[in-house]
């Protein structure tokens, strides 16, 4: 028996200013959708191009409260990049910046519904 990854899922507030943002971040494009026949929610699923891993974004028409309670885990994704000094200066401009380690040379950038995501520099 063997497993694989097949993706990851974050519920998001608005669905388009997570798409966008997720594209201009991190250059994630949307390969496939599922819209609930009630219109109670979409389902998208993202992809780097490169890895068969995806993240799915969920957004629920019902949920009534302004924000998720993402609790005290310190879950997060995390990328590579080929190029750190400009991916740091795009998130700075972009004002996604919410930590960084230079000492291990890491970085972290928080989306629209403040979930983490780690930025190492590629090997």
């Amino acid at each position: 028996m063997k497993f694989t990854f097949a993706h990851n899922n974050f519920n998001v507030m608005n669905l388009e200013k997570s798409l966008k943002f997720y594209e201009k971040a991190l250059g994630l494009k949307e390969v496939r959708r599922k819209c609930a026949e009630d219109g109670s929610f979409i389902l998208v699923y993202l992809e780097d191009g490169e890895s068969r891993h995806q993240l799915e974004l969920t957004w629920l028409r019902d949920w009534e409260k302004d924000s998720y309670n993402l609790g005290d885990n310190e879950f997060h994704l995390a990328f590579y990049v080929d190029d750190m000094d400009a991916a740091l200066a795009l998130h700075k401009e972009m004002n996604c910046v919410c930590f960084e380690n230079p000492a291990m040379g890491i970085y972290f950038i928080n989306d629209p519904d403040n979930y983490w995501i780690e930025i190492i520099p590629a090997r």
